[in-house]
């Protein structure tokens, strides 16, 4: 049971850094692309591949920050980069999952209106995604600190001897 509860709060807490993570990464990425009413010309206007890159990158930032402190603040990575590198490759790997549900979603079924679109890559893409990552970033990155040995009985060598008292 307790191992369910612990896991239970990972991922309570892995779902609140995935929305702040996501939350910064539309922010940032409307931003770019459509100014969203602070300027009107924005930066990268007409490249929305460059801004979705740009923007999921800062978003991956604040997702292994979020992850590291306080997802699995109770883990420990076990690569001298701090996990880094492999949190960045399963992020990437696990972006397939989206783009293979909108695939499916417009491909195979024909749909292709936005909410289509949205149901598709945004929920249950990323939905299977979050969970993949879950498993992966426990499994790979933030790992179970290691049980300390138990204590070796004493032997005759290393007992500590005993006084005895005079007779």
């Amino acid at each position: 049971m307790e191992t369910w509860k612990r896991r239970g709060k990972e991922g309570l807490r892995f779902a609140e850094v995935g929305a702040a993570a996501t939350l910064v990464s539309l922010l940032l990425f409307n931003l770019l692309l459509h100014g969203i009413w602070i300027y009107d010309d924005p930066w990268l206007s007409g490249w929305p591949v460059t801004a979705y890159v740009l923007a999921n990158t800062v978003g991956m930032g604040v997702a292994y920050v979020g992850s590291r402190t306080w997802a699995f603040r109770g883990r420990e990575t076990q690569d001298k980069d701090g996990g880094v590198v492999k949190f960045v490759v399963i992020n990437v790997a696990t972006m397939t999952i989206p783009i293979a549900c909108l695939g499916i979603s417009r491909g195979v079924l024909g749909l292709d209106d936005a909410l289509s679109d949205n149901v598709s890559a945004n929920l249950i893409g990323l939905g299977l995604s979050q969970v993949a990552r879950f498993y992966l970033f426990r499994r790979y990155v933030f790992v179970r600190p290691a049980a300390p040995a138990p204590a070796a009985p004493a032997t005759p060598a290393t007992a500590t001897p005993v006084a005895r008292p005079a007779a």
